[in-house]
């Protein structure tokens, strides 16, 4: 089974990487781009076939590693 984990900085929290983005796409020239938060993504490999475990389990690795939970959300996708 494969986790797929998408973390993003929380609202209200400042995004200088994404500020930075934005900024190099205005000097690109496309001016059509409202704001852009930068975030990560994070692809897992499971051995594992129960979803509700693969769940659990991907959420404590979230909540203890690969998100800073103080400042960011996580989404987790099973596929």
């Amino acid at each position: 089974m494969k986790a797929i984990v998408n973390v993003s900085l929380k609202a209200g929290v400042l995004d200088s990487q994404g500020k930075a983005v934005h900024h190099a796409l205005e000097s690109l020239h496309f001016n059509g781009v409202k704001d852009v938060r930068v975030g990560k993504q994070i692809v897992l490999q499971l051995d594992c076939d129960d979803k509700k475990t693969a769940l659990a389990d991907v959420t404590k690795m979230c909540e203890d590693l690969l998100a800073n939970t103080v400042i960011e959300d996580y989404e987790i996708e099973l596929v």
